[in-house]
């Protein structure tokens, strides 16, 4: 099962990196050695730079362990993999599915998607989930990803795209505020953009739980205990309003809710803000004084504060600051959420998302579901309804809802909270598809493992945190009897007698070009881009409804997207987390990413100059918090929650707020800090709360 490398026939090939979603441009250069990786000059978006994820991610796409051929197993006397035939997978994978459809209904299958997927293969899940399969139930990773700032973004502007404004704009505002961000280590060569900024005379303000990379080129940095980002924003915007500081004519001309917003904030003077989350007073002034006054600014947020089941309101009332000065729809000015993954925002504008059709159009929508359909041939009536989300859906599976489950593109045992209650409904599939590159943790119970594509291997689009959708090209042809993504669900709807629905003569293009039928008129078009525009534009900002367009680079110049044209401001009263620290449990519980490793580390882990530098996550503690429980040198500690109990190495440090523990979310089994978090979930997102968890800490 060991991959071989057989590269395309030119010496220097163009690509983009498989992780984060800035989506840097990389080119794979011959050498004497064999192909390496080096940074693309060409591509505009991370300024001729690579991070040392990208400088390395040649190396997972070559591992030994990738998966080359399919294999498949049942859980019976042996357990162990045996390989078989295409042929022989996909016709029993269609048997089996139709026999417990027929037995338990359509909805007895669902599938499970992710958010580095190409916009094709995106839209190709959503497609076969409803066409193929007539099945409600499609979720994918991106849920645990974006969904607040998504639900945030809808309800204010009307439309969800991550950054209302391209990376170019930042060097222009003269007020930045990074908020749940920790962009040196997640989205590493946007730090150009920030320090451009800085040069220019720019005031950096970041607020996070912990002294990160990024707050390193802060002029003021906010360590707030997670779970208090609004009772903070409400000072600010008490502030501002106290102070008459907002832009009182864009409110009133391009903006409705000021009302609400102003009773909303009304008792949260400085005084009582410092009370309740210990930052100075002369602090949350300066901060807001310094953003109404100044003449440009942008707020970025992340899931620091969206990872939480108060995520969408937290997100609100950072909008809140963008719209109460005016600072959004010109130069130097606006708002966005920080996309993680490599393409969160593509995977849910197209089908991924559990209520969602193509072009952002919502699945119960009469209209929306005549237009899919219409492209589909199918008649809107065979259109399934919405179905639940990522964590909901595998409840369904431990609840026996569910029967089969494919995923693809995602490791869902080690990405999901409270991840024992995850291995134990995988345990009770009857069916478990999962198409990946390797045998990851969620792969270790399925009946069958398909070798899919890496990023080298499978032309597509892709639309980074901007929304800048671009072409990316096939680089390498996939090792042994892999198969491309698209191809493995074509030919598997195929064997589910559905394949005339899945036909494309020209490839991948073919499905691009039945996308951007299918996104026509919606919010997210993508109807005027083609792979030749792409290939010649470095890039197309949706919208872009026709082939004339030249793309939206920048949102909400003169009008938002509500009906009327306005955009809404929420006055938000803070809310307690869904499991506030208390005696037993006093302490919180927070996780998030490293520099060097990404998402359940099925790829990074794999990595040997990665994961050298981490091989082990590493708690973090305050010392008031190491001196506390007794902490000695070299010993490790214990955390638990209501849920697991787990030991780690530790890391003693000023540099985190003194009640809260962190931990990197990168390793499964023994070491997976998401057997200990909690999976309450925002009410309108359906986002889990990641980021708090009542814990106690021990010495171990």
């Amino acid at each position: 099962m060991k991959a071989a490398l057989t590269i395309l026939p030119q010496e220097r090939v163009s690509s983009h990196c498989c992780f984060c979603s800035m989506q840097c441009g990389l080119e794979l250069v011959q050498a004497d050695k064999g192909p390496v990786i080096k940074p693309s000059q060409s591509f505009p978006v991370a300024t001729g730079r690579l991070c040392q994820k990208g400088l390395n991610a040649l190396e997972h796409v070559i591992h030994p362990e990738r998966i080359t051929e399919p294999l498949h197993r049942s859980f019976g006397e042996s357990r162990g993999w045996h390989e078989v035939t295409w042929k022989h997978a996909l016709k029993d994978i269609a048997s089996q599915i139709q026999i417990l459809q027929a037995k338990y209904g359509n909805d007895a299958v669902a599938v499970y998607g992710g958010g580095s997927l190409t916009n094709e293969v995106s839209y190709l899940l959503g497609k076969f989930t409803r066409v193929a399969l007539r099945s409600k139930y499609i979720d994918y990773n991106g849920r645990y990803c974006m969904s607040s700032a998504a639900a945030a973004s809808n309800q204010a502007f009307g439309l969800d795209r991550g950054m209302t404004m391209p990376l170019s704009e930042i060097p222009f505002a003269k007020y930045i505020i990074l908020a749940g961000t920790n962009v040196a280590e997640c989205q590493p060569t946007m730090m150009p953009y920030l320090l451009e900024a800085k040069k220019n005379g720019a005031i950096i303000v970041t607020i996070d739980p912990r002294n990160t990379m990024t707050s390193k080129i802060a002029d003021i940095h906010v360590r707030l205990q997670p779970g208090f980002d609004s009772v903070f924003i409400n000072g600010l915007l008490h502030v501002m309003i106290e102070e008459k500081l907002t832009a009182t004519s864009f409110v009133q001309a391009r903006t409705v809710g000021i009302e609400r917003l102003e009773e909303a904030v009304k008792s949260f003077t400085p005084a009582r803000v410092e009370e309740l989350t210990g930052i100075l007073e002369g602090v949350i002034r300066t901060v807001a004084r310094g953003f109404a006054k100044a003449e440009t600014g942008i707020v970025l947020t992340a899931r620091g504060l969206e990872q939480q089941v108060n995520g969408v309101e937290n997100t609100l009332n950072y909008i809140n600051l963008a719209l109460v000065t005016g600072k959004i729809g010109r130069k130097g000015c606006g708002y966005g959420a920080v996309t993680g993954q490599a393409n969160g925002q593509g995977g849910r504008e197209h089908g991924q998302k559990a209520d969602q059709l193509p072009g952002y159009r919502l699945i119960e929508d009469p209209a929306a579901r005549a237009h899919v359909a219409r492209v589909w041939g199918i008649s809107p009536e065979e259109l399934p309804g919405k179905g639940v989300s990522a964590y909901e859906l595998l409840q369904k599976v431990d609840e026996g809802e569910i029967k089969a489950l494919l995923v693809l593109g995602s490791n869902p045992l080690v990405s999901s909270p409270n991840s024992r209650m995850v291995e134990r409904a995988l345990q009770k599939l009857e069916l478990l598809v999962v198409v990946d590159m390797f045998e990851t943790e969620t792969a270790k119970y399925a009946h069958y493992l398909l070798p899919g594509s890496s990023f080298l291997e499978a032309e597509g689009t892709l639309t980074n945190l901007e929304g800048r959708v671009f072409h990316r090209g096939q680089v390498l042809e996939p090792p042994g009897n892999a198969k491309l993504d698209y191809e493995i669900i074509c030919e598997l709807a195929g064997a589910l007698g559905r394949g005339a629905y899945f036909q494309y003569a020209a490839g991948i293009e073919d499905v691009f070009l039945e996308l951007a039928r299918a996104s026509a008129g919606g919010k997210a078009d993508y109807s005027g881009i083609t792979y030749d525009r792409l290939q010649k534009e470095q890039g197309i900002f949706w919208p872009c409804p026709t082939p004339e367009h030249p793309g939206t680079p920048h949102l909400f110049g003169t009008s938002f997207y509500h009906a009327d044209g306005k955009a809404k401001l929420f006055g938000i009263t803070p809310k307690m987390p869904a499991e506030p620290a208390d005696p037993e449990y006093p302490y919180v519980l927070t996780t998030g990413r490293l520099g060097n490793h990404y998402l359940s580390g099925a790829q990074t882990r794999r990595t040997e100059g990665l994961n050298k530098k981490a091989p082990v996550p590493v708690a973090e503690i305050h010392p008031w918090l190491a001196a506390r429980i007794g902490l000695g040198v070299g010993q490790n500690i214990r955390i638990t929650s209501r849920r697991a109990s787990l030991i780690f190495q530790v890391k003693v440090t000023e540099g985190i707020q003194p009640r809260t523990v962190f931990v990197p979310f990168h390793w499964g089994e023994e070491l997976s800090i998401n057997q200990l978090t909690n999976d309450a979930l925002d009410p309108t997102s359906r986002m889990p709360e990641f980021k708090i968890c009542a814990v106690k800490v021990e010495r171990a």
